[in-house]
């Protein structure tokens, strides 16, 4: 007799597989004779018992097999929820497109704003703000990994979490308006000087937000419709207050207690505890850690001429004209200290009450301008020339301020992209550096005050600088006009409010050459010529006329003719092959400026 045995899934109406047994049918046994063990009918009964237990456990076998194969239908296990929606059973893009349509059904409840407490404040926050959202395909694929028994995804049903994205820094920036004055920042611990006394900072913590933990408590707490509490961080510096005022004890104390001795093969200097002071730098990296070093720069500016001693400083290459052609004159090299290893070999001794002595080597140093670097600068030709006049003679307290403001800044090099300042160049125009008293425009008129007649040097190497076609970054023209001056393109000064810059925006190097006879001030510019520079000027307009103003006679009245106030416009027209490129408007106002008698006002 032939037993079948198979599993057959049918799908009925209601989707749900069965498993059958067809084709079985049971054996009768009959009587037979006795006979000895083991004889035939005996061994029919036994193999008919076997089959029937093979049978059975076949079928459970199917069973289980049709079981796990109806718990995995699909990529997404059966019975599987995310907010709502049911998932089990379809396949990842199936699952994706069903998780995107629950989150659309339920778009209104998701971008509610979410209420978030940060320590005693709670505000409310958009998600669509901070970047909160569902991330679809991580929260199928999820969905799709999870491990379980088949008999319980047949039997029963598992919700899976969304997986919820968020931007860290917006959120961070957001909750920061939360935090208001609640934090505070951590205070570094630091050591510093009063003077050759070392003063210890000693450090605090810092309660603040923490970006990560923030955005993970947002994420968890998203959906769970209830206030989110974010937490606040105290983070401590590295270092402690305990191992601050060992650093005090026992390095910065005794760092200042004596002079060091420093010698070369060129002879010896002392470190006197002032430069040590000054040079012995305290400071904290971003963890609050506090570390101790030398500034070397510190050191040798503090030390100032005494490096002289055992230095040679190197000399800059030079250019200069001569016979009105540029002509350069090569540097040379000099000695100073190799500080690559000096700080470090000073901070060792600095604990020391004895041998406190560093040995310093000294390296050749190479002018950073050489012959070489100053050729290929294409300074080669005259670029551009301006020359203004002034009356009085070279002996008059006015001349005399300009030519020594030319003669500082004669010979001047400015460098491809550098800026020149004419008061960074000069520094302050003082009695003391050669000026004298002349007269100066203060509060519109003109008074006596150091330094007159600095401006028409200015005007002129304004001039020169714009006819190069260089570019103008700062200056202010006169209140008034003055006709030795091209008008709207002309300069003030006065230290240190008032200042004339301009950038050399070319890939050449620009050298201001000066020079002066009895009544005139020249500037020119040495350079590759690259622009010729014209100017055109628009009518003056809005015309006013002086008024009389009588001033008290004395040796500090000055008196002046007086001349009308107009507006005007200046362009700088570049041109190039003939062609013009481009063009620069100068606008300026100039105030009608007043007659001034020194004397009695009529009655």
């Amino acid at each position: 007799m032939t037993v079948t045995l198979y599993g057959e899934r049918t799908p009925p109406a209601d989707d749900r597989p069965t498993v059958q047994v067809t084709a079985v049918q049971w054996p009768v046994e009959e009587s037979a004779p006795a006979g000895p063990a083991g004889s035939g009918g005996r061994g029919r009964s036994r193999r008919t018992r076997m089959l029937l237990a093979t049978g059975l456990a076949t079928v459970v076998l199917a069973s289980v097999a049709g079981v796990g194969a109806y718990a995995y239908a699909g990529d997404v296990p059966r019975g599987t929820t995310v907010l709502g929606a049911e998932l089990g059973g379809r396949s990842r893009s199936d699952a994706a497109r069903e998780l995107r349509a629950q989150l659309d059904r339920r778009a209104a409840e998701l971008g509610a704003p979410v209420t978030v407490r940060v320590g005693e404040r709670t505000a409310e926050i958009s998600p669509a703000d901070v970047g909160l959202a569902v991330d679809v395909d991580a929260t199928v694929a999820a969905a799709a990994e999870a491990e379980a028994h088949a008999v319980d995804r047949l039997v029963g049903s598992r919700t899976v979490q969304p997986v919820v994205t968020v931007d860290v820094a917006r959120l961070d920036a957001a909750l920061k308006t939360v935090v208001g004055d609640q934090g505070r920042k951590m205070t570094m611990p630091a050591i510093t000087w009063s003077g050759l006394t070392p003063k210890a900072v000693h450090p605090k913590p810092s309660l603040a937000l923490d970006p990560e933990r923030s955005a993970q408590a947002v994420r968890e707490g998203w959906l769970s419709d209830q206030p989110i509490t974010i937490p606040l961080i105290e983070k401590h510096p590295a270092t402690t207050a305990e191992e601050v005022d060992k650093m005090v004890a026992e390095l910065a104390r005794p760092a200042v207690a004596a002079p060091v001795t420093l010698t070369t093969d060129k002879g010896s200097v002392t470190i006197p505890p002032a430069a040590i002071a000054r040079s012995l730098r305290f400071s904290a990296d971003e963890a609050g850690k506090l570390t101790a070093r030398v500034d070397v720069k510190r050191l040798r500016t503090a030390l100032g001429d005494d490096l002289a001693k055992v230095e040679v400083p190197p000399q800059d290459a030079r250019i200069t004209l001569t016979g009105g052609k540029p002509k350069i004159t090569d540097g040379k090299p000099g000695q100073q200290l190799d500080t690559s290893t000096l700080g470090e070999a000073l901070l060792a001794v600095l604990p020391l009450t004895d041998g406190r002595k560093v040995t310093g080597t000294l390296k050749p140093a190479q002018p950073e301008l050489t012959a070489a670097k100053l050729a290929g600068l294409g300074i080669k030709e005259r670029v551009s020339t301006f020359t203004t006049r002034f009356p009085g003679g070279l002996s008059s307290p006015r001349s005399q301020n300009i030519i020594t403001a030319a003669k500082d800044v004669d010979n001047t090099l400015v460098l491809p992209g550098e800026t020149f300042s004419l008061n960074g160049h000069t520094g302050e125009r003082g009695y003391a550096q050669g000026y004298k008293d002349a007269p100066v425009i203060l509060n519109g008129k003109l008074v006596p005050g150091v330094g007159g007649g600095v401006s028409q040097f200015t005007t002129t190497l304004f001039n020169a600088t714009y006819y190069a076609g260089l570019q103008d970054v700062e200056h202010k023209p006169h209140s008034f006009y003055f006709s030795r001056y091209p008008a709207v393109i002309e300069s003030t000064i006065f230290y240190p409010d008032l200042d004339f810059k301009f950038r050399n925006n070319t890939d050449h190097g620009v050298l201001i050459d000066t020079s002066y006879t009895a009544s005139t001030i020249t500037v020119s510019i040495w350079s590759t010529k690259i622009w010729d520079v014209k100017t055109e000027y628009s009518p003056r307009r809005n015309i006013t006329k002086p008024k009389t103003v009588y001033l008290k006679p004395g040796p500090d009245c000055i008196a002046a003719a007086g001349s009308d106030g107009f507006t005007q416009d200046a362009y700088r027209v570049f041109r190039k092959d003939g062609k013009v490129v481009k063009r620069e408007k100068f606008t300026w106002r100039y105030d009608a400026e007043p007659r001034f008698i020194c004397a009695p006002e009529p009655s």
